[in-house]
């Protein structure tokens, strides 16, 4: 049989293959050590919980919407927009299954084939993923570890054209942790209105920082708004993961388009599941925080043990919930020992090459997960790099 050439670039993202080999592991009566995949551990907040279940008692289970329920959309505007300084109106947000339609559908409804478009590397999978099968040409921008991973900012102006339809931007950022700071922002809104190009800032982990840190939005400065998809959801920040509920903010018209894509793919967002979404937003904050304010104490238990270890150096993530750290020091691949480790130590992890080919060189680590499995972890690590 043939398939279209559209969708043979595809591949499985990096996280799911290491998790099935990690459960292989433990069907065989190994006892695996969690890193790998970027998932809150804790349960999605009980009130939000009892939100959903109350809508589903209610009957709250139909279609609604494409774009989603009114009433979520005018929540999520004011909310978004209050949190970046900007005004958005309901009719310019687009809730989804997942933030992903947020990021594959305005590419869809952007790109034509042969346009450019700037994407990070090391970075989310997916990105590359949806510029090509709308045959766009993927430019990655390299991440440096030397400025927090933000972009290379020279390698940036010599890539950036008129033929740059469409630049995506993630801070905090997949895999790296690392927050794109203001003047840098600046920088890319500059070069972005110099080229009319559409800019796509991936902030699903935008309230997930730390240090006191506000992560700052290319949506809020001046002349960005009109050309910016924000990319957001609810599953990082309220451990929402399974509800499959996320959401993109952008311009009327292209708001419009996308509209008509889920219309015709997914059709709408479950009702209860959004009904759950508005109990998020509009109920207590305080677990949020507090939630964060666990991840940070994590973060700061995982660096100095990896920093320990021989070959290692890790920068200090400022936001998600990922450790990043250069292993070239060990002299192997990051495929060769994440494949060492997780067979040797019983810890799964990824290799940064799963994240583009400048993520060779560094492994990701996930510390959504508890303080006593981050130090066992790291302890089957040092044991066998000695």
């Amino acid at each position: 049989m043939t398939y279209a050439t559209r969708t043979s670039h595809l591949k499985p993202e990096g996280a799911y293959q290491v998790l099935a080999k990690a459960n292989q592991l433990e069907a065989a009566g190994r006892e695996i050590i969690h890193f790998e995949i970027g998932q809150p551990d804790f349960d999605t907040f009980a009130n939000i919980g009892l939100a959903g279940i109350r809508a589903i008692s209610e009957s709250r289970t139909r279609y609604t919407s494409p774009a989603g329920m009114p009433s979520l959309r005018e929540v999520i505007a004011e909310d978004s927009g209050r949190r970046r300084g900007i005004h958005i109106e309901a009719d310019e947000v687009v809730v989804g299954p997942g933030a992903k339609p947020a990021l594959f559908f305005p590419t869809l409804a952007l790109v034509e084939p042969g346009d450019e478009v700037i994407y990070p590397d090391p970075g989310f999978p997916t990105y590359e993923a949806m510029i090509l099968l709308a045959g766009g040409v993927p430019v990655a921008v390299p991440l440096l570890e030397e400025n927090n991973f933000s972009f290379d900012l020279e390698v940036f102006d010599r890539l950036v054209n008129k033929r740059t339809k469409l630049i995506i931007l993630n801070s905090p950022g997949n895999p790296t942790g690392g927050v794109i700071p203001q003047a840098d922002l600046e920088h890319i809104a500059e070069k972005a209105l110099l080229n009319n190009s559409w800019v796509m800032a991936d902030e699903i982990y935008a309230r997930i920082a730390y240090d006191g840190i506000t992560v700052p939005s290319i949506a809020s400065i001046p002349g960005m708004q009109e050309r910016t998809i924000i990319v957001d959801g609810f599953s990082k920040t309220y451990a929402m993961t399974g509800w499959r509920l996320g959401y993109g903010i952008m311009p009327r018209e292209l708001a419009d388009r996308v509209s008509l894509l889920l219309t015709h793919s997914v059709g709408s967002t479950a009702e209860f599941t959004q009904f759950a979404g508005m109990e998020a937003i509009l109920g207590p904050q305080g677990q949020v925080e507090a939630v964060v304010a666990e991840y940070q104490r994590r973060r700061d238990v995982i660096v100095p043990l990896l920093n320990a270890l021989p070959g290692f150096n890790c920068q200090t993530p400022q936001g998600a919930f990922y450790a990043f750290p250069n292993i070239t020091g060990t002299g192997m691949s990051s495929n060769e020992l994440a494949n060492l480790i997780l067979e040797k130590a019983g810890v799964a992890l990824l290799p940064g090459s799963s994240f583009g080919a400048n993520g060779e060189g560094y492994l990701r680590l996930s510390y959504a997960t508890s303080t006593e499995l981050i130090k066992l972890g790291l302890e089957r690590i040092q044991t066998v790099l000695h």
